[in-house]
């Protein structure tokens, strides 16, 4: 799966986003940039939202959740929310989310008379505040160019499961309720009223989003018992065992340089040790850099879940990263997993200097500006 394009006419701050990402280009990996409040984190939450949850009826309150208050004007039939290509194989398909009131299509929706390209995917409030009596009343539906209707709900399927967003679990997250959101701003103690309770809610329904936590102890312990399983199927199949466990902490420990990782014999969790001079000291929590954790998060996040042939979105990758490993970042991600398409929203130049200038896709208020257009400006 390749994302191709992405368009979106006007949705909260986007305006007239229109963006290539070159099917062609080596590597697959596109850096997002602008300055603060540009929109990256909304257009990639809006990417990751219509495609991760619009065929599951469990995920489809994130949607709802993410467009509540987008309005189809008077007069008007409809309100297109995001045109998004996507490549497969040799196959562009162009999907188009849009927005209708229930009053224009109900006729549609009652006696399921739909066209043979267009999909019903839920209803939704446009009221911008959370009302317990508001009825929903505008419909979100998406339009196929070369599929029909069963094997539009195949493809979108196929492409839930192959699109991925990591961001920082201290981000705003719009597909939450409002209510949610706005306990960011409540010191309540209730973990049905705090806000990091009701994300990891979400992020355990939400199969296809990972936050950059501490550490991701519990996909690491995973990751150790799923190598230590093939090993063992291995040995079933051939008389050997096979070496997917020393490879996987010869992977980890490589990038902890003088540093080794080391699960706990009781599989509980991790220890680290130091070794230095010949001797061995045990290492705490502390004693390790927030910059190597996360590292060694998103190299377990893409291992454990098995990413490949993926969309990855990842929103501020470059967090608590020294410049150089902000740049080091790119090489890594295309030697983990060269087989996925990353677009990395950021503020970091370190990174976007470590591809190409024509990779560096950006949106207002742009990230980096040309001399002679400042000079132009001027």
């Amino acid at each position: 799966m390749h994302l191709l394009r992405v368009q979106v006419p006007d949705f909260r701050g986007l305006k007239d986003i229109d963006i290539t990402f070159e099917k062609d280009f080596v590597p697959k990996i596109f850096p997002l940039g602008s300055q603060n409040g540009g929109g990256k984190s909304t257009l990639l939450q809006l990417i990751f939202v219509l495609l991760h949850c619009s065929v599951d009826d469990a995920k489809k309150p994130f949607l709802q959740n993410l467009l509540q208050g987008f309005k189809v004007a008077d007069g008007e039939e409809k309100r297109v929310l995001a045109l998004i290509d996507i490549l497969e194989g040799e196959k562009i398909v162009k999907l188009e989310f849009y927005c209708g009131k229930y009053s224009v299509i109900e006729d549609f929706l009652l006696e399921e008379i739909q066209p043979e390209n267009l999909i019903h995917i839920c209803s939704y409030s446009s009221a911008k505040q959370s009302n317990n009596n508001q009825e929903p009343n505008t419909e979100l539906l998406c339009c196929f160019n070369i599929l029909k209707k069963d094997e539009a709900k195949l493809f979108l399927d196929k492409l839930s499961h192959k699109i991925f967003l990591a961001a920082p679990s201290t981000q705003v997250f719009l597909f939450l309720p409002l209510a949610s959101r706005k306990l960011l701003f409540s010191n309540s103690s209730k973990e049905d009223k705090n806000y990091y309770a009701i994300l990891e809610s979400a992020r355990s329904k939400l199969n296809g989003l990972f936050t950059y936590d501490f550490l991701a102890v519990k996909l690491l312990i995973k990751s150790f018992k799923d190598a230590r399983d093939r090993d063992f199927r291995e040995a079933i199949k051939t008389g050997n065992y096979g070496k997917s466990y020393q490879t996987l902490i010869s992977d980890l420990n490589l990038m902890l340089s003088n540093k080794r990782i080391n699960l706990n014999e009781d599989f509980s969790g991790v220890n680290f040790q130091l070794y230095k001079n010949g001797e061995t000291i045990e290492l705490y929590p502390e004693d390790l850099s927030h910059g190597e954790l996360k590292r060694l998060s998103i190299y377990i996040w893409l291992k454990s879940r098995n990413i490949k042939n993926a969309i990855v979105l990842m929103d501020e990758v470059e967090i608590a990263f020294h410049p150089d490993w902000q740049y080091q970042i790119i090489s890594d991600l295309k030697e983990w997993v060269p087989s996925n398409q990353y677009i990395l929203a950021t503020h970091s130049y370190a990174l976007c200097e470590a591809l190409t200038p024509a990779h560096v896709k950006e949106i207002e208020p742009k990230l980096i500006k040309q001399e002679y257009n400042i000079t132009n400006e001027s």
